[in-house]
Protein backbone atom coordinates (compact mmCIF):
# COMPACT_ATOMS: atom_id res chain seq x y z
CA UNK A 1 0.00 0.00 0.00
CA UNK A 2 1.37 3.62 -0.67
CA UNK A 3 0.73 5.43 2.53
CA UNK A 4 1.80 9.12 0.82
CA UNK A 5 -1.58 8.59 -1.14
CA UNK A 6 -3.69 7.28 1.49
CA UNK A 7 -2.39 9.97 3.74
CA UNK A 8 -2.59 12.87 0.68
CA UNK A 9 -6.33 12.09 0.21
CA UNK A 10 -7.57 12.17 4.10
CA UNK A 11 -4.59 15.62 4.75
CA UNK A 12 -7.07 16.80 1.77
CA UNK A 13 -10.45 15.84 3.24
CA UNK A 14 -9.54 17.07 6.76
CA UNK A 15 -8.07 20.14 5.04
CA UNK A 16 -11.47 20.83 3.36
CA UNK A 17 -14.34 19.75 6.31
CA UNK A 18 -11.98 21.28 8.88
CA UNK A 19 -11.76 24.77 6.86
CA UNK A 20 -15.71 24.67 5.86
CA UNK A 21 -16.08 24.67 10.07
CA UNK A 22 -13.79 27.42 10.92
CA UNK A 23 -15.82 29.10 8.42
CA UNK A 24 -19.14 28.22 9.90
CA UNK A 25 -20.36 25.85 7.30
CA UNK A 26 -21.52 22.46 8.14
CA UNK A 27 -19.75 19.35 5.63
CA UNK A 28 -23.20 17.59 5.46
CA UNK A 29 -23.47 20.50 2.71
CA UNK A 30 -21.16 18.70 0.42
CA UNK A 31 -23.43 15.85 0.18
CA UNK A 32 -25.65 17.17 -2.56
CA UNK A 33 -26.66 14.39 -4.93
CA UNK A 34 -27.15 17.46 -7.45
CA UNK A 35 -23.58 18.62 -7.41
CA UNK A 36 -21.95 15.05 -7.24
CA UNK A 37 -24.03 13.69 -10.31
CA UNK A 38 -22.79 16.76 -12.23
CA UNK A 39 -19.04 16.85 -11.04
CA UNK A 40 -18.66 12.74 -11.44
CA UNK A 41 -20.84 11.47 -14.07
CA UNK A 42 -19.96 14.85 -16.20
CA UNK A 43 -15.87 14.12 -15.57
CA UNK A 44 -16.43 10.20 -16.33
CA UNK A 45 -18.53 11.18 -19.80
CA UNK A 46 -15.92 13.60 -20.45
CA UNK A 47 -12.87 11.49 -20.22
CA UNK A 48 -15.28 8.58 -22.03
CA UNK A 49 -15.58 10.89 -25.19
CA UNK A 50 -11.77 12.04 -24.87
CA UNK A 51 -10.33 8.40 -24.36
CA UNK A 52 -10.85 4.92 -26.54
CA UNK A 53 -12.63 2.32 -24.38
CA UNK A 54 -9.06 0.26 -24.98
CA UNK A 55 -7.35 2.91 -23.01
CA UNK A 56 -10.11 3.59 -20.37
CA UNK A 57 -10.62 -0.11 -19.76
CA UNK A 58 -6.97 0.20 -17.48
CA UNK A 59 -8.45 2.88 -15.37
CA UNK A 60 -9.25 0.26 -12.24
CA UNK A 61 -5.54 -1.31 -12.72
CA UNK A 62 -4.22 2.25 -12.85
CA UNK A 63 -6.05 3.75 -9.66
CA UNK A 64 -4.43 -0.10 -7.67
CA UNK A 65 -1.26 0.94 -9.19
CA UNK A 66 -1.20 4.69 -7.73
CA UNK A 67 -2.46 3.14 -4.32
CA UNK A 68 -0.07 0.26 -4.36
CA UNK A 69 3.63 -0.03 -3.34
CA UNK A 70 6.11 -0.08 -5.82
CA UNK A 71 7.04 -3.92 -6.78
CA UNK A 72 10.37 -3.15 -9.10
CA UNK A 73 13.39 -3.95 -7.53
CA UNK A 74 15.24 -1.32 -6.12
CA UNK A 75 18.43 0.01 -7.83
CA UNK A 76 20.59 -1.55 -5.52
CA UNK A 77 19.07 -4.87 -5.75
CA UNK A 78 19.56 -4.51 -9.35
CA UNK A 79 23.10 -3.80 -9.26
CA UNK A 80 23.49 -6.70 -6.95
CA UNK A 81 22.16 -9.25 -9.28
CA UNK A 82 24.37 -7.70 -12.23
CA UNK A 83 27.43 -8.37 -10.12
CA UNK A 84 26.61 -12.21 -9.97
CA UNK A 85 25.56 -12.43 -13.21
CA UNK A 86 28.84 -10.72 -14.63
CA UNK A 87 31.15 -13.14 -11.76
CA UNK A 88 29.18 -16.24 -13.64
CA UNK A 89 29.68 -15.12 -17.10
CA UNK A 90 33.60 -14.49 -16.72
CA UNK A 91 33.83 -17.89 -14.62
CA UNK A 92 31.60 -20.47 -16.58
CA UNK A 93 30.54 -18.62 -19.44
CA UNK A 94 27.46 -16.45 -20.56
CA UNK A 95 25.77 -19.42 -21.81
CA UNK A 96 26.05 -20.52 -17.97
CA UNK A 97 23.35 -17.55 -17.53
CA UNK A 98 20.55 -19.62 -18.88
CA UNK A 99 20.14 -21.60 -15.87
CA UNK A 100 19.53 -18.05 -14.07
CA UNK A 101 16.80 -16.56 -16.11
CA UNK A 102 14.07 -18.50 -13.85
CA UNK A 103 15.64 -16.78 -10.64
CA UNK A 104 14.78 -13.48 -12.15
CA UNK A 105 11.53 -11.28 -11.13
CA UNK A 106 11.68 -9.25 -13.62
CA UNK A 107 10.85 -10.00 -17.29
CA UNK A 108 12.29 -7.16 -19.05
CA UNK A 109 16.19 -8.34 -17.65
CA UNK A 110 15.14 -12.62 -18.46
CA UNK A 111 14.64 -11.30 -22.06
CA UNK A 112 17.32 -8.93 -22.20
CA UNK A 113 19.70 -12.15 -21.02
CA UNK A 114 17.95 -14.17 -23.29
CA UNK A 115 19.14 -12.20 -26.26
CA UNK A 116 22.72 -11.88 -25.17
CA UNK A 117 22.60 -15.74 -24.71
CA UNK A 118 21.59 -16.25 -27.87
CA UNK A 119 24.65 -14.35 -29.22
CA UNK A 120 23.17 -11.46 -30.70
CA UNK A 121 25.01 -8.34 -31.11
CA UNK A 122 25.43 -5.52 -28.04
CA UNK A 123 24.13 -3.20 -30.78
CA UNK A 124 20.56 -4.88 -31.73
CA UNK A 125 20.30 -5.60 -27.98
CA UNK A 126 20.20 -2.24 -26.66
CA UNK A 127 18.16 -1.46 -29.47
CA UNK A 128 15.22 -3.99 -28.81
CA UNK A 129 15.66 -3.18 -25.12
CA UNK A 130 15.21 0.39 -25.71
CA UNK A 131 12.28 -0.03 -28.01
CA UNK A 132 10.60 -1.99 -24.92
CA UNK A 133 10.96 1.03 -22.67
CA UNK A 134 9.94 3.55 -25.59
CA UNK A 135 6.67 0.98 -25.35
CA UNK A 136 6.34 1.31 -21.79
CA UNK A 137 6.43 5.05 -21.17
CA UNK A 138 4.26 5.19 -24.37
CA UNK A 139 1.45 3.26 -22.27
CA UNK A 140 2.08 5.28 -19.44
CA UNK A 141 1.97 8.26 -20.35
CA UNK A 142 -1.93 7.42 -21.91
CA UNK A 143 -2.58 6.33 -18.40
CA UNK A 144 -1.82 9.20 -16.55
CA UNK A 145 -3.03 11.81 -19.45
CA UNK A 146 -6.59 10.00 -18.58
CA UNK A 147 -6.32 11.40 -14.60
CA UNK A 148 -4.57 14.62 -16.03
CA UNK A 149 -7.30 15.40 -18.40
CA UNK A 150 -10.11 14.58 -15.92
CA UNK A 151 -8.38 17.12 -13.71
CA UNK A 152 -8.84 19.48 -16.47
CA UNK A 153 -12.34 18.73 -17.19
CA UNK A 154 -13.79 18.91 -13.00
CA UNK A 155 -13.11 22.40 -12.25
CA UNK A 156 -15.06 23.38 -14.92
CA UNK A 157 -17.59 20.86 -14.85
CA UNK A 158 -17.90 22.40 -11.07
CA UNK A 159 -18.66 26.38 -12.82
CA UNK A 160 -21.38 24.02 -15.09
CA UNK A 161 -22.85 22.70 -11.96
CA UNK A 162 -23.20 26.57 -10.02
CA UNK A 163 -24.19 27.81 -12.98
CA UNK A 164 -27.40 25.34 -12.92
CA UNK A 165 -27.59 26.35 -9.74
CA UNK A 166 -28.21 29.69 -9.45
CA UNK A 167 -30.60 29.57 -12.87
CA UNK A 168 -32.61 27.50 -10.45
CA UNK A 169 -32.18 29.92 -7.44
CA UNK A 170 -33.04 32.86 -9.63
CA UNK A 171 -35.85 31.06 -10.62
CA UNK A 172 -37.29 31.39 -6.86
CA UNK A 173 -36.82 34.87 -6.03
CA UNK A 174 -39.78 35.26 -3.91
CA UNK A 175 -38.62 32.74 -1.35
CA UNK A 176 -35.65 34.65 0.27
CA UNK A 177 -34.81 31.44 2.27
CA UNK A 178 -34.62 28.69 -0.23
CA UNK A 179 -33.07 31.44 -2.13
CA UNK A 180 -29.92 31.44 -0.07
CA UNK A 181 -30.21 27.57 0.67
CA UNK A 182 -30.06 27.40 -3.30
CA UNK A 183 -27.60 29.57 -4.15
CA UNK A 184 -24.87 28.21 -1.36
CA UNK A 185 -25.91 24.88 -3.10
CA UNK A 186 -25.01 25.73 -6.57
CA UNK A 187 -21.52 26.59 -5.48
CA UNK A 188 -21.02 23.40 -3.53
CA UNK A 189 -21.05 22.06 -7.33
CA UNK A 190 -17.78 24.41 -7.36
CA UNK A 191 -16.18 23.38 -4.43
CA UNK A 192 -16.09 19.55 -5.35
CA UNK A 193 -15.00 20.42 -9.29
CA UNK A 194 -12.20 21.90 -7.59
CA UNK A 195 -11.40 19.55 -5.09
CA UNK A 196 -11.54 16.02 -7.03
CA UNK A 197 -9.61 18.27 -9.88
CA UNK A 198 -6.94 19.47 -7.98
CA UNK A 199 -6.34 16.91 -4.93
CA UNK A 200 -7.48 13.64 -6.86
CA UNK A 201 -6.99 13.71 -10.58
CA UNK A 202 -3.97 15.95 -11.34
CA UNK A 203 -1.91 14.09 -8.35
CA UNK A 204 -3.06 10.84 -9.54
CA UNK A 205 -1.83 11.75 -12.85
CA UNK A 206 1.57 13.03 -11.30
CA UNK A 207 2.22 9.96 -8.88
CA UNK A 208 1.54 7.32 -12.34
CA UNK A 209 4.36 9.35 -14.13
CA UNK A 210 5.91 9.63 -11.23
CA UNK A 211 6.22 5.82 -10.56
CA UNK A 212 6.45 5.44 -14.46
CA UNK A 213 9.99 7.66 -14.04
CA UNK A 214 11.30 5.32 -11.21
CA UNK A 215 10.67 2.28 -13.43
CA UNK A 216 11.88 3.50 -16.84
CA UNK A 217 15.37 4.68 -14.78
CA UNK A 218 15.42 1.02 -13.48
CA UNK A 219 15.21 -0.26 -16.77
CA UNK A 220 17.55 1.85 -18.25
CA UNK A 221 20.20 0.19 -15.55
CA UNK A 222 19.34 -2.94 -16.56
CA UNK A 223 20.31 -2.03 -20.65
CA UNK A 224 23.73 -1.06 -19.22
CA UNK A 225 24.02 -4.02 -17.41
CA UNK A 226 23.20 -6.67 -20.14
CA UNK A 227 25.31 -4.83 -22.45
CA UNK A 228 28.13 -4.65 -19.90
CA UNK A 229 28.14 -8.96 -19.81
CA UNK A 230 27.68 -8.78 -23.01
CA UNK A 231 30.91 -7.19 -23.30
CA UNK A 232 32.79 -9.74 -20.40
CA UNK A 233 33.38 -6.82 -18.42
CA UNK A 234 34.56 -7.90 -14.61
CA UNK A 235 32.07 -7.85 -11.58
CA UNK A 236 33.59 -4.83 -10.46
CA UNK A 237 33.81 -2.79 -13.40
CA UNK A 238 30.11 -3.48 -14.07
CA UNK A 239 29.10 -2.36 -10.22
CA UNK A 240 31.27 0.49 -10.77
CA UNK A 241 29.61 1.43 -13.93
CA UNK A 242 26.31 0.82 -12.59
CA UNK A 243 26.77 2.51 -9.33
CA UNK A 244 26.73 5.89 -11.03
CA UNK A 245 22.97 5.53 -11.44
CA UNK A 246 22.28 5.70 -7.70
CA UNK A 247 22.07 9.28 -5.54
CA UNK A 248 24.95 10.18 -3.11
CA UNK A 249 23.14 9.17 -0.29
CA UNK A 250 22.69 5.42 -1.80
CA UNK A 251 26.55 5.42 -3.05
CA UNK A 252 27.68 6.23 0.71
CA UNK A 253 25.37 3.61 2.04
CA UNK A 254 26.71 0.88 -0.66
CA UNK A 255 30.42 1.62 0.07
CA UNK A 256 29.76 1.52 3.71
CA UNK A 257 28.26 -2.10 3.35
CA UNK A 258 31.11 -3.18 1.15
CA UNK A 259 33.25 -2.06 3.96
CA UNK A 260 31.65 -3.93 6.15
CA UNK A 261 32.19 -7.03 4.03
CA UNK A 262 35.79 -6.55 3.60
CA UNK A 263 36.53 -6.44 7.17
CA UNK A 264 34.52 -9.95 7.77
CA UNK A 265 36.49 -11.24 5.08
CA UNK A 266 39.39 -9.83 6.38
CA UNK A 267 38.23 -11.19 9.96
Amino acid sequence: MDKASIIGILLGIIGIGAGMILKGVSPAAIINPAALLIILLGTAASVCIAFPMSTLKNVPTLIKIVFSKEKNSSMREVIGVFSRLAERSRREGILSLESELGKLNDSFLASGLQLVIDGQTPEFIKEVMLEKIDAMEERHQKGASIFSQAGTYAPTLGVLGAVIGLIAALSNMDDTEALGHAISAAFIATMLGIFTGYVLWHPFANKLKEKSENEVRIKLVMVEGVLSITNGESPQIVKEKLSSYLPARELEKMAMEGQDEAEKEAQ
